[in-house]
């Protein structure tokens, strides 16, 4: 398990639903998918390894959920400018998270 945090320390996160409108392969990368997520007001740019679960193709449309204000990083050359969330399995396996319904691009989580 893992440090608890405070409900104040919770409601700082910015968990939002993104819809995914581009995803690419990152060149020279054999698990990096380069992403281009609509948040409704905005859209940003997300680096995630994932390309061993999902082809690009099978992201486009997909609404998922993302951290928003993670500090942003260099990877591979791209700015991640937010965070796709995924779950592991004990055998490795990645699932990203998507809502249960059909939720607007932007809709906040918490």
């Amino acid at each position: 398990m893992s440090e608890e945090i405070t409900f104040a320390e919770f409601q700082k996160m910015d968990l939002r639903i993104g819809k995914i409108v581009e995803a690419n392969a990152v060149p020279n990368s054999k698990k990096l998918i380069q992403l281009q997520v609509d948040f409704g007001a905005e859209k940003r740019q997300a680096v995630a390894g994932i390309l061993k679960w999902y082809t690009p193709e099978e992201l486009v449309g997909k609404k998922c959920v993302f951290l928003l204000n993670l500090q942003r990083r260099m990877i591979a050359g791209l700015e991640s400018q937010c965070m796709i969330l995924a779950a592991e399995d004990p055998d490795g396996n990645i699932t990203v998270l998507v809502p249960e319904k059909d939720l607007a691009e932007g809709s906040k989580i918490g």
